[in-house]
């Protein structure tokens, strides 16, 4: 009798079935965690490199240079990805000061005091009743009635006496004024209180204050400089002053001994010798500019003008 073999082809069958499911299984466990994984592809991938571009562009936001050159901008993705980034930046530009508009600065700029030359100033012009002329820098009446008043901050102690500024409006017009008065009060930094007759030169005087730049300038046509001793000069007291100088003066000193001696200035603009050193001497006057001027044979003679062979130069 033959041998019989038992039938085992079922059981072959469930255990191939059995083995399928079990890799598929693992298969599908391998591609889940590959997905998830934190270095994965796809879209989580994209999402992670977006994510690193933008606080890239939050942690490297430009700041202001020391040498004041613009800031290199983000990249333009970064900046869509972060408008807050990109508004910080913008801030954080530096901005130039309307008030004052350097174009060249003067080896004697130290000199010039507030109202430096080659520099634009932006302000305000008002007017007022110059009368005959005459001011707190006391140079008397005036035939010119181009005039003005400098607020006391440019005034300067003075300093601004004498000064020709050229005011500038924004329809374009015009006036070159000289400075004879000092606008105290209700006067800002930068603003000019100009006569009605020069303030007419720029606007209708009804308009009655206008926004205006203006700059110091050199005058051409002018002739040559005086010397005034204060009423009650003498030999032991004496204030001295300066008149038709194209130029701001900057120092007054009068011989005194073997050298020369800087005499204080005055709101009024007059040098004070309060003992009379170098009073009837020579005089050296020195302009903004560094120009300096020797006048000799001005006696002391009160409130008299003295003209002078002498002018500064143009510049």
């Amino acid at each position: 009798m033959a041998s019989h073999t038992p039938h085992r082809r079922p059981r072959d069958r469930r255990t191939a079935l059995v083995c399928v499911v079990a890799v598929a299984a693992a298969a599908l466990v391998v591609a889940l965690v590959v997905a998830f994984r934190p270095d994965g592809g796809g879209v989580t991938a994209a999402g992670h490199t977006a994510a690193t571009a933008v606080a890239g562009a939050e942690q490297a936001s430009p700041s202001p240079t020391p040498s004041g050159r613009k800031p290199a901008s983000p990249s333009p993705k970064a900046r869509a990805a972060t408008p807050s980034a990109r508004a910080a930046t913008a801030s954080a530009r530096p901005t130039s000061s309307p008030t004052r508009v350097p174009r060249a600065v003067p080896a004697s700029a130290s000199l010039a005091g507030r109202i430096v030359p080659g520099t634009t100033y932006h302000g305000v012009a008002t007017h007022y009743d110059a009368a005959d002329g005459d001011g707190a820098c006391l140079f008397g009446p005036s035939a010119d009635m181009m005039i003005a008043a400098m607020n006391t901050a440019d005034y300067e102690t003075s300093k601004a006496c004498g000064a020709y500024v050229r005011v500038r409006a924004a329809n374009g017009a015009s006036v070159t004024v000289r400075i004879v008065n000092e606008c105290p009060g209700d006067c800002a930094v930068g603003q000019l209180d100009l006569s009605v007759q020069a303030f007419a030169k720029l606007a209708a005087p009804a308009a009655g204050r206008i926004a205006v730049s203006w700059e110091l300038v050199s005058p051409a046509g002018a002739g040559t400089l005086s010397v005034r001793y204060k009423t009650g000069s003498s030999r032991y007291w004496c204030g001295i002053q300066v008149l038709g100088h194209r130029n701001p003066v900057a120092r007054l000193e009068v011989r005194a001994g073997s050298g020369w001696l800087a005499l204080p200035r005055t709101s009024y603009n007059y040098f004070l010798s309060e003992k009379g050193s170098g009073c009837g001497g020579s005089i050296r006057v020195t302009d903004i500019y560094g120009e300096r001027l020797t006048v000799d044979g001005i006696a002391v003679k009160p409130n008299v003008v003295q003209p002078t062979r002498v002018q500064f130069a143009a510049h």
